[in-house]
């Protein structure tokens, strides 16, 4: 089970997320279990709300007053979830052998794009998109930061959030590439460093990116 602080012992915010995942507990639920205070239990779930890893369901009739309950949140769900990498990379695997090299590169264009979907573009100089498409990067599980390189911007991160993927599968890297295109309205392209650590890297242009017909 994933650790707020990995490698580190388990933390209380840890221990009050496992308790969390069974089902929806108060503040009292949780003090019992972890045979702490109210108050010392308090101030861990008002920083786990804070970072969207907690949120508040509802209501239970108490012996004096209702009392607040608390349970997991999406994003919290998803950190439990060791299946998204292995199924991923499996279905790049199965994509790989059944479609033509070309029509394989077409689909990571559109999952990139899809990505998309819904989702409000950052505006400004060129500068700020740019740097909003590294906090992109940054959410996806990157370590991201913006260069100048030949008088233009790279994205460079310090590591690769789909490394399992794109370890045998460089074609991941397009989903990626446009993504970060169609998010900053800007030409992208990328110069990923696939040495023996897989660092992303995307070089940016001033021009958007023209539509490529299918």
């Amino acid at each position: 089970m994933p650790r707020l602080n990995p490698g580190m012992a388990e933390t209380t915010a840890d221990r009050i997320m496992s308790l969390l995942r069974r089902r929806a507990m108060t503040v009292d639920d949780l003090a019992s279990e972890l045979a702490l205070s109210g108050n010392a239990i308090r101030p861990h779930l008002a920083v786990l709300e804070r970072d969207g890893l907690v949120q508040r369901s509802g209501m239970r009739r108490g012996t004096s007053k209702p009392a607040r309950t608390y349970v997991l949140s999406r994003e919290a769900e998803l950190r439990y979830s060791r299946a998204y990498a292995p199924v991923l990379t499996e279905l790049l695997h199965v994509l790989a052998r059944s479609l033509p090299p070309g029509e394989f590169t077409r689909l990571m264009r559109e999952v990139g794009r899809g990505l998309m979907t819904n989702r409000p573009r950052p505006t400004g100089t060129m500068r700020q998109r740019v740097e909003g498409a590294s906090a992109l990067l940054n959410e996806l599980g990157g370590m991201a930061r913006v260069e100048k390189q030949n008088g233009g911007l790279v994205i460079r991160s310090d590591g690769c959030p789909l490394a399992e993927a794109t370890l045998r599968h460089p074609e991941a890297c397009v989903a990626v590439e446009s993504l970060l295109t169609e998010f900053a309205g800007l030409s992208v392209t990328n110069c990923c460093d696939r040495g023996e650590t897989l660092r992303c890297c995307f070089e940016v242009g001033a021009a958007p990116p023209r539509r490529r017909s299918h």
